[in-house]
C-alpha cells in the first residue's frame, strides 16, 4: 500500500501542475487578445482627443497623428462659445429624456403584462415584438416619412423638421428591445411573490410598482441605458426629419455645421465627437454592472 501511495504521489503532482500550467497559459492568452481588443478600441476615440487637442495648420501640417506639438484648447473654446452647438445639445437632452420616460413607461407595463399576466397569444405578441426590432432601420424610416407627409397633406400638421418629431419615432427603435429586456427579467423572478401579493389583496398595479419594479430595478437600469443611447447617438432619423439649424440634435448638428462642402474642420469636428461621446460614457461607467445584469437575465429568461 505504500508503494502505491508513494507510487501515486507523482501522477497527481504532475496532473495538478499540467491545470497550474494550462491555468497560466490561458490567462497568458486571455490578457494578450484583451490588450488587442483594448489597443483596437481605443485607437479611434484616442485619435479624435489628439486631434481636438491640435490647432488647424498644426492639422493642416499632416505631422505625426499621434502626436500634439502644440497643444491647445482653441477647438472647445470655439466649439462652446457657439450658440449652434449648444442647441444642438439641449435638444439631443430634451429628446433623449422624453423618449427614455416614454419608453420605460410602454416597455415596463407591456412586459410585466407579457411575462406575467398570461392571455392567449402572450407568447406569440412576446416575440412578435422582439422580431420588431430585428426590422432595420433603413427600412423603417421610409414608410415612417411617408405617414408624416400624409399627415401633413390631409390634415394639415407639420410633422417634419421639428426636434419634438423624434420624440414620437425613437420609441419605435426603443420599446421592442426594452420589453424584450424587461420581459426576460420579469420572467425570472418567482412567481410565489405575485401570487402572494395577489393574495394578500394587492392588485396587479400595485403588484408591479411595490414588489416587481424594486426587484427588477438592474432590468429597468439596463433598458434606460440602451434608450438613452439609442436616442442619443440616432443618426440616420434626424438626418431624414429635421433640416433647421434650431431643430437639429448633436449627431446631425456636427456634421451638417462643421463640414462645408469639401472642407473639414477637423478639430472642431473631433471636439463635438468626445463632448457628445461624454454623456453615455459617464453613464456607463457609473451603471455598468446593472447594465450587464440585465441584458444577461434579459437573455436567459422568458
Amino acid at each position: 500500500m505504500a508503494d502505491i501511495a508513494v507510487a501515486g504521489t507523482p501522477g497527481r503532482r504532475g496532473a495538478y501542475g499540467s491545470i497550474s500550467r494550462d491555468r497560466r497559459w490561458a490567462m497568458r492568452w486571455s490578457y494578450f487578445f484583451l490588450a488587442l481588443f483594448a489597443i483596437f478600441f481605443l485607437m479611434p476615440p484616442f485619435y479624435m482627443l489628439i486631434t481636438s487637442l491640435k490647432s488647424s495648420a498644426e492639422i493642416s501640417a499632416a505631422q505625426n497623428p499621434w502626436w500634439v506639438f502644440g497643444p491647445t484648447l482653441e477647438n472647445y473654446v470655439a466649439l462652446l462659445g457657439k450658440n449652434e452647438f449648444l442647441i444642438f445639445f439641449r435638444n439631443s437632452a430634451l429628446v433623449s429624456i422624453c423618449v427614455v420616460t416614454i419608453t420605460m413607461l410602454i416597455s415596463v407595463t407591456a412586459a410585466f403584462a407579457l411575462a406575467r399576466m398570461k392571455f392567449w397569444g402572450s407568447a406569440t405578441l412576446a416575440t412578435g415584438v422582439f422580431l420588431t426590432y430585428l426590422i432595420p432601420d433603413t427600412l423603417l424610416f421610409i414608410p415612417l416619412f411617408k405617414m408624416f407627409a400624409f399627415v401633413r397633406d390631409t390634415t394639415g400638421i407639420e410633422l417634419m423638421n421639428h426636434w419634438w418629431t423624434l420624440i414620437i419615432i425613437y420609441p419605435t427603435l426603443t420599446v421592442p428591445f426594452a420589453t424584450w429586456i424587461m420581459i426576460g427579467y420579469f420572467a425570472s423572478i418567482p412567481k410565489e411573490l405575485d401570487e402572494a401579493a395577489l393574495i394578500d389583496g394587492a392588485s396587479w398595479m400595485q403588484t408591479l410598482t411595490k414588489i416587481f419594479i424594486p426587484v427588477a430595478l438592474p432590468g429597468i437600469i439596463a433598458a434606460t441605458i440602451f434608450s438613452f443611447t439609442v436616442s442619443w447617438a440616432q443618426f440616420l432619423y434626424p438626418m431624414a426629419f429635421t433640416t433647421s439649424t434650431n431643430e437639429l440634435v448633436l449627431p446631425v448638428g456636427i456634421v451638417t455645421t462643421l463640414i462645408k462642402g469639401d472642407v473639414f474642420n477637423w478639430g472642431q469636428i473631433m471636439t463635438g465627437a468626445l463632448l457628445g461621446a461624454a454623456p453615455p460614457l459617464i453613464i456607463y461607467a457609473f451603471l455598468m454592472d446593472y447594465y450587464i445584469a440585465g441584458l444577461t437575465a434579459g437573455a436567459t429568461k422568458g
